[in-house]
């Protein structure tokens, strides 16, 4: 039986996560998108708007390398340096943003995460050391997700469970 290609692989837990968050999504429920909760006193849809200032971050990125550009300027005033700071400007610029919006946007970012990444050559997705941020390891053995997962899911789910 042929190994599975490892691009492939990629982009199928592409689809399960996304998967994973639409139902997620549908756990918190748009009435309650912008409770303050799920990570401390920010909404689930300030928690989506974080997550995906950084997955747009990493999107362009793969996207740049499939073209041969150098990596993209980010989005945020070039004078932020600090996660912190970062994450409050991504929680400032999309305040006022309706929820539904963020939420399609979050959605879509899958898709163009699997295009980007699909359009790289199967070396760039196995060789490590060929995006510096991942620290030496290659896309094909990173969790692109594992921030959610790791950092923000605990306390969504700590959140979910006293709301009833």
């Amino acid at each position: 039986m042929a190994e599975e290609d490892p691009k492939d692989r990629v982009l199928g837990k592409i689809e399960e996560e996304r998967a994973l968050w639409r139902d997620l999504v549908e756990q918190v429920g748009m009435d309650r998108m912008e409770e303050p909760g799920p990570m401390g006193d920010w909404s689930f849809k300030d928690l989506a708007s974080h997550l995906l200032g950084w997955r747009n971050r990493s999107i362009g990125r793969y996207e740049a390398a499939a073209a041969g550009r150098p990596e993209p300027t980010p989005a945020w005033p070039r004078e932020l340096d600090d996660d912190d700071e970062i994450n409050a400007w991504f929680h400032e610029r999309d305040a006022s943003r309706p929820a539904r919006e963020v939420l399609d946007d979050v959605d879509r970012s899958y898709e163009r995460l699997a295009a980007a990444i699909d359009s790289l050559p199967t070396e760039m997705v196995v060789g490590r050391d060929v995006f510096p941020w991942l620290e030496g390891a290659s896309i094909a053995e990173v969790d692109l997700f594992g921030h959610l997962h790791e950092e923000h899911e605990p306390s969504i789910r700590e959140w979910l469970a006293t709301r009833g």
